[in-house]
């Protein structure tokens, strides 16, 4: 059956301040972030959806503020994408350090990938086991994840390559919204419904 399922980004970290990549290094989020994620509101129709979270700290962490206590379950496939070599590091400094190489890889798109990291595409695959069972579930999802992951799933439900300029700007303040068909294809039904008040973003 087909499902709906709501993608939430975890809350800033001072890394995501300095635009550094993370990926599978454990961070915290900052006292701006975690200030930011409290004053979230989740839209009412979808509080009863089955919630989700990736096992990282700041995932999990904002899942805490923003729904406390309640039933929450840790998917490892909402990971973050792997940056392997790259973790830490900033991509300016990346494209100036590796000139020519770093140009031709990301003109990759899709299978744009670090030193020992993962490409999106990658990220498309261990997601597709995880879509298929949630689709048998039948249960509507709300997964609290990350930016990479949540680009790779728009980039497949959009039939978006990754190369060049995204259909659509996605808002990290704002939760996405996509349905699940019964073979666990993702597609496009809502993009970036504020969770904050307006006036007010993220840091």
């Amino acid at each position: 059956m087909t499902i709906r399922l709501a993608l939430i980004r975890h809350g800033p970290t001072d890394w995501n301040a300095e635009k550094r990549l993370q990926g599978r290094i454990e961070t915290n989020l900052s006292t701006a972030g975690r200030a930011a994620v409290a004053g979230y509101t989740v839209p009412s129709r979808l509080l009863s959806f089955r919630r989700f979270c990736s096992p990282m700290a700041r995932a999990q962490e904002t899942a805490q503020l923003m729904f406390g206590d309640g039933d929450l379950l840790t998917a490892s496939e909402l990971i973050e994408i792997s940056y392997g070599a790259w973790e830490g590091q900033r991509l300016p400094d990346l494209r100036q350090e590796l000139g020519e190489e770093m140009r031709l890889n990301e003109a990759r798109g899709l299978d744009f990938c670090a030193p020992g990291g993962e490409s999106p595409r990658m990220v498309q695959a261990r997601l597709a086991p995880l879509l298929k069972r949630w689709a048998v579930m039948g249960e509507d999802v709300l997964a609290v994840t990350h930016k990479g992951v949540i680009r790779a799933l728009y980039a497949w439900a959009a039939g978006w390559d990754m190369i060049g300029k995204s259909p659509d700007r996605l808002r990290w303040d704002a939760v996405h919204l996509f349905t699940v068909d019964a073979e666990g294809i993702p597609h496009i039904l809502k993009l970036n419904e504020s969770l904050v008040s307006p006036g007010e973003t993220a840091p």
